[in-house]
């Protein structure tokens, strides 16, 4: 499977520019279930995954966990937003690890990307979009979900392509309305099914730093090696 063997991670990060931004003073909160925050210049991780790939008690659990964790911040915090807002961060990258290890060793749900033709699709699409919605720097098609890394500086002005709907003032969101739309069409076609391909919300992350950059990278390219499916990212 492709695990953009093109995108080599440490010259990819180089060329990436490494004085990074802080957050812009425009957010763009685009929501759908989830509240997402889209500075109009940044680069994002992003995780989007299959329909029906994880059960639904498993996601309320998290849920609930992360509920009750974020009520015993407020309490012990209520007079420290800024170390509230610390520790809300750190506690939201520790609930995506664990959502995403439950991605990794689900057996439950449709594993459609172990497909080489539509795990091909994806990457095709991924790559077709990089230089014109975004600069690639990595990515990995696990069996039921993806991750991606972009920068979207340089490519925040939608052009024509979605001059309606919920999406057209959001670049990023349109990105992927655009990635998800498309792929999910051709790959409910190779399957000889209808209805919903992928999951309707997506993860997404406004990276920070250079540190949380090159961390997340290597995340990515080293999912398959912690799902226990290969030794080195390289043979993925």
């Amino acid at each position: 499977m492709d695990l953009a063997k093109n995108v080599e991670l440490r010259s990819r990060l180089k060329l990436v520019t490494i004085t990074m931004k802080k957050i812009a003073k425009e957010n763009i909160f685009y929501k759908r279930n989830l509240p997402h925050i889209h500075p109009r210049d940044g680069i994002f991780f992003i995780t989007f995954r299959l329909a029906d790939s994880l059960p639904t008690n498993v996601l309320e659990k998290l849920k609930e966990e992360k509920d009750s964790e974020i009520k015993l911040l407020e309490k012990k915090f209520n007079k420290n937003k800024k170390e509230f807002d610390r520790e809300k961060y750190n506690l939201e990258k520790r609930y995506f690890a664990k959502f995403d290890k439950w991605l990794d060793r689900s057996s439950e749900g449709p594993k459609w990307l172990k497909d080489v033709l539509i795990a091909t699709t994806i990457a095709n699409k991924i790559h077709e979009l990089n230089s014109t919605r975004y600069r690639l720097i990595a990515y990995c098609i696990m069996s039921n979900h993806v991750h991606l890394l972009i920068d979207i500086r340089e490519f925040n002005i939608i052009t024509g392509t979605n001059i309606s709907g919920k999406t057209k003032d959001y670049p990023l969101s349109d990105t992927l309305r655009f990635i998800k739309g498309s792929t999910a069409r051709l790959c409910n076609i190779h399957l000889g099914r209808t209805g919903a391909f992928w999951h309707h919300e997506s993860y997404d992350h406004y990276v920070r730093n250079e540190e949380e950059l090159r961390g997340i990278g290597q995340y990515i390219l080293n999912n398959p090696v912690k799902a226990g499916l290969v030794d080195d990212w390289r043979q993925w």
